[in-house]
């Protein structure tokens, strides 16, 4: 038992790993092996061990396989700004062959339960040429959609489940992921998404002050992947 998706979000700041851990968690709970890695981070912290972001680190909690901290985030930049600009002003280049190869080292490791944790949205740049949505292309793994529910969510959740249809992935499951609690009309907003969007949502996570893995979990169905 290898299941293995590319988490995927509307929007940055919607809350893919919140999402993604509390996944793991719930994998956890069903005695399943998990891991997680996040193959570009921008907004890392410089210590004494090098560059570190919060996003992968949560990740690493929740992973019952352990990795180095380099082959989980293997591209680390310090600016909180679109990847391909932190990777530009760092002189490194971002190729997708090469994180393909290292998400690949990620998935052999076997865990029952194996999540790839993108950047931003669907098509965020990873150079003038490539976008992060070609890693998962590459990587051949299916989808799963973290709708940030506020005002506008419809649009870009309709958006990204039609390019990632359009890029010959399948869109496994989504989460409503509440970031706005003020967000108006809130169930005719989750009734429209559960309408139009082509798969099923596992889950719908309120706004949580914090949200922690094992309560987020709480909200999550894995049963209903596809």
């Amino acid at each position: 038992m290898n299941h293995a998706y590319f988490i995927a979000g509307t929007d940055t700041d919607v809350g893919k790993t919140t999402i993604a851990a509390g996944l793991l968690n719930a994998a956890q709970r069903k005695g399943w092996s998990t891991l997680a890695a996040k193959p570009v981070a921008s907004g890392c912290v410089l210590g004494a061990q090098g560059l570190r972001n919060s996003d992968a680190l949560a990740l690493i909690e929740q992973s019952s396989i352990k990795l180095p901290y380099e082959q989980v985030n293997p591209c680390a930049f310090e600016p909180a700004i679109a990847p391909h600009v932190a990777a530009r002003e760092a002189g490194v280049a971002l190729a997708v062959p090469a994180l393909r190869d290292a998400m690949r080292q990620v998935l052999a490791q076997g865990a029952d339960f194996t999540l790839i944790e993108g950047a931003g949205g669907w098509r965020v740049p990873l150079s003038d040429q490539a976008n992060l949505s070609d890693l998962a292309v590459a990587l051949k793994l299916p989808v799963i959609l973290v709708v940030g529910v506020r005002l506008g969510c419809i649009n870009h959740a309709l958006l990204s489940a039609e390019a990632i249809a359009r890029d010959g992935l399948q869109l496994a499951g989504w989460v409503a992921n509440v970031v706005d609690p003020r967000t108006a009309r809130l169930e005719d907003n989750l009734a429209s998404l559960a309408e139009r969007l082509p798969a099923p949502c596992l889950g719908r996570v309120p706004w949580l002050k914090p949200a922690q893995a094992q309560t987020v979990a709480g909200y999550l169905h894995l049963d209903l992947l596809q």
